[in-house]
């Protein structure tokens, strides 16, 4: 083979091999796209995920903290409002219950506020979040001294508040408790006595006899 036909093979090769580094040169830039169109698309669904988050948030934030204010508002005369915050902790999303004084002052529930604020928070918080849940669960909710550290002369008007919470939304409620304030707001009323460890229904009455 003479010198021009070692260049001419050379420089076949040289083209082929140019050929190939294109095709590969247009497949990596094809890849690249698709990865950046991908990524477009991945960043795009995680902005619409946060979005829907911070929506539902506001949701919560507006049904939770409204229900647990309106309830402490039927009990108190100078009632705190309930205050939902999220807040991002450890990469996950949680929630601060706080109240909030008339002042505007933000409390925490369990440090600076009596016990019978947070019994008639805690009893609305129940009822908030059994609203949300789907299905709906059965309408029924048993309790046992709801509101023990609620002073005597609120109970009544925290009966009337958990008669109407009842009727709005066909909850029964079945409420163990000694305040005989709060008995005045069932429709019917059992009295048991405990002896040696055995339950016995004393008698009962239904409203209005």
């Amino acid at each position: 083979m003479n010198d021009l036909d070692t260049i001419h093979t050379t420089l076949q090769r040289s083209a082929g091999r140019r050929d190939q580094l294109q095709t590969e040169r247009d497949a990596t830039a094809e890849k690249l796209s698709t990865l950046s169109q991908e990524q477009e698309d991945i960043t795009r669904s995680l902005e619409i995920i946060q979005q829907v988050a911070k929506l539902t948030q506001q949701q919560l934030e507006i049904h939770i903290s409204e229900l647990v204010s309106l309830a402490l508002e039927a009990v108190f005369p100078n009632p705190y409002k309930m205050v939902l915050k999220f807040e991002t902790r450890r990469n996950r999303s949680e929630a601060d219950l706080l109240l909030q004084d008339e002042n505007g002052n933000l409390l925490s529930p369990m440090d600076a506020v009596g016990g019978g604020v947070v019994d008639v928070a805690a009893f609305a918080l129940q009822i908030a979040l059994w609203s949300l849940k789907r299905p709906k669960p059965r309408a029924v909710m048993i309790m046992d001294e709801p509101l023990r550290f609620l002073s005597a002369d609120l109970q009544d008007r925290a009966g009337r508040m958990i008669k109407e919470i009842s009727a709005k939304l066909g909850i029964q409620f079945i409420i163990v408790t000694h305040e005989k304030n709060l008995l005045e707001a069932a429709d019917k009323v059992f009295e048991v006595s405990i002896k040696d460890g055995v339950s016995t229904i004393m008698h009962g009455r239904e409203e209005g006899i």
